[in-house]
């Protein structure tokens, strides 16, 4: 279950590719927030937008070093503040 509220940032569902930020929050809870946080998506954590598929599903990102592909509901879960 994702809950949307007014947060600090952008989901990073909305960002372009090349875009860079640190993520702010983890909104999500259960087994997705688990998943999420497990693939080393956590706040304060520097990430950056590789690539998008056309439809906006999935989202390629960079964070810690490694190479995620997300889809785009758990891109939906996680706020960046954008630099």
């Amino acid at each position: 279950m994702i809950f949307i509220s007014s947060l600090a940032g952008k989901p990073l569902s909305r960002l372009q590719p090349g875009s860079r930020g640190r993520i702010a929050q983890v909104n999500a809870t259960g087994g997705l927030r688990r998943r999420i946080l497990e693939m080393g998506v956590v706040p304060g954590a520097e990430i950056a937008v590789d690539g998008v598929a056309p439809l906006r599903d999935p989202i390629a990102v960079t964070v810690k070093g490694y190479h995620l592909t997300l889809r785009k509901n758990e891109a939906e879960a996680i706020f960046v503040e954008v630099r």
